[in-house]
């Protein structure tokens, strides 16, 4: 693959499950089929909603699989302070937002954010399309592999604060999950990882990935952290 989406293989073709490592390719296999539902309960207006994309990039580290997340800077108006997944809006340039646009948009805003080098990148599915309601982006979930690791640092203080991997095994490890509190109301899987809580958006993505991966084990649902923060 080279680093321009044109070349991006989406995952719809089984052919390219044979180019993925053995330990991805049952989550290639679970995106063919997963329904928006089996994903959030937040799903996109029949019309409006800014389209966005997010970069889900999973490699392997030194503890096995691992995913990259990167923590917004603290100055931000929204989601300051928040680890996420890199991405943004898509651009005119990009290209239909129903075809390979928001495959570019992730790769580009991956790129801005945290250096990455797209070459090394293999896309391999993307999700079907969900909704944030408190900043109106329609995302769409771009599944990766980073076949060819590169080197990754926040590339705008002023936007990221940090970038970072977490191996999947601490993801799935009961003792560092919950359920995050929101004094408004919300409720949602979180994760104590990589010196931070990720909840909200990402953690839910990273909740359904680990699920339908095969990757989940049994954790205490019940455990609650709140959160005095803004989403």
């Amino acid at each position: 693959m080279t680093s321009s989406a044109h070349d991006t293989d989406t995952g719809t073709d089984p052919a390219d499950h044979g180019v993925l490592p053995p330990w991805l390719r049952p989550l290639a296999d679970a995106a063919r089929t997963i329904r928006p539902r089996q994903l959030s309960r937040w799903l996109p207006p029949p019309t409006g909603g800014r389209p966005s994309a997010v970069l889900v990039l999973l490699g392997e580290g030194a503890q096995g699989p691992e995913l990259l997340l990167l923590e917004r800077a603290t100055s931000l108006r929204a989601h300051a302070g928040q680890p996420s997944f890199p991405g943004g809006g898509l651009d005119p340039a990009d290209g239909d937002p129903d075809g390979e646009g928001p495959l570019r948009a992730a790769l580009r805003e991956a790129q801005e954010e945290t250096g990455l080098d797209p070459a090394g990148v293999h896309v391999f599915a993307t999700l079907p399309r969900l909704y944030i309601p408190v900043s109106d982006f329609v995302v769409t979930p771009v599944l990766a592999w980073w076949r060819e690791p590169s080197p990754v640092a926040p590339m705008d203080p002023a936007e990221t604060a940090r970038v970072f991997t977490v191996p999947v095994s601490h993801l799935a490890d009961r003792r560092r999950r919950g359920t995050a509190v929101h004094p408004s109301g919300y409720r949602g899987p979180c994760f104590e990882v990589g010196g931070t809580l990720v909840w909200g958006f990402t953690a839910g993505v990273i909740d359904r990935i680990l699920h339908f991966a095969g990757w989940e084990r049994p954790w205490d649902h019940d455990r609650e952290l709140p959160l005095d923060h803004g989403a």
